[in-house]
């Protein structure tokens, strides 16, 4: 009888890895995934995030696509987010200079291969994060964003849809879900 081996990865393998990749690697506990690839609506809504964010962050927090790697140290998750904002200054990880470790938003858009990794594991990731204090969960089937708000006590959970505008006031910015989704043909699934 054969038995499956488990393989694990230590976080310099990992980078060496990611260096030679053709697509991003998200890598936990000794555990390396390739990352999906994008529908046009994924693109697009992470397109339209990131103008909307920076506009109005401008001066004041750093907007980033997808390229740029966040490391939530607390569970030693690396990944790329399709959003990232960093406000104030950037600081890196101890082991990956390319790794930022102080977001302050994140944003992913779900996808019908990742809708319950981004909802479910990935935000718990997300939130043991000291410096995140928004988690942004943008729909690729309807217009619909999740606004995921760290308070004192605990994490407070909103949900934005057609008509509505997501307003927060710390770092301050507000955008209509329907600004955010015009003219993207959404994905069925």
């Amino acid at each position: 009888m054969t038995t499956a081996r488990r393989l694990h990865y230590s976080y310099q393998e990992y980078l060496a890895l990611l260096d030679v990749s053709g697509v991003k690697l998200e890598y936990c506990d000794g555990e390396i995934y390739a990352m999906a690839g994008g529908t046009p609506a994924h693109a697009d809504l992470a397109a339209s995030v990131t103008r909307l964010l920076a506009n109005q962050l401008l001066g004041r927090c750093r907007v980033s696509s997808s390229d740029l790697k966040v490391r939530i140290e607390p569970s030693g998750l690396s990944t790329f987010p399709d959003v990232t904002v960093v406000c104030g200054e950037r600081l890196v990880s101890k082991l990956d200079k390319n790794a930022v470790v102080n977001p302050t938003i994140l944003v992913e858009v779900t996808s019908k291969s990742t809708e319950d990794y981004d909802r479910g594991e990935k935000l718990n990731h997300y939130k043991q994060c000291p410096s995140v204090m928004l988690v942004l969960i943008i729909s690729h089937r309807r217009p619909q964003v999740t606004l995921h708000k760290r308070s004192r006590a605990d994490w407070e959970v909103r949900e934005y849809r057609a008509g509505e505008f997501l307003e927060v006031a710390t770092p301050e910015f507000r955008f209509g879900v329907d600004d955010l989704f015009s003219g993207i043909e959404l994905d069925s699934e």
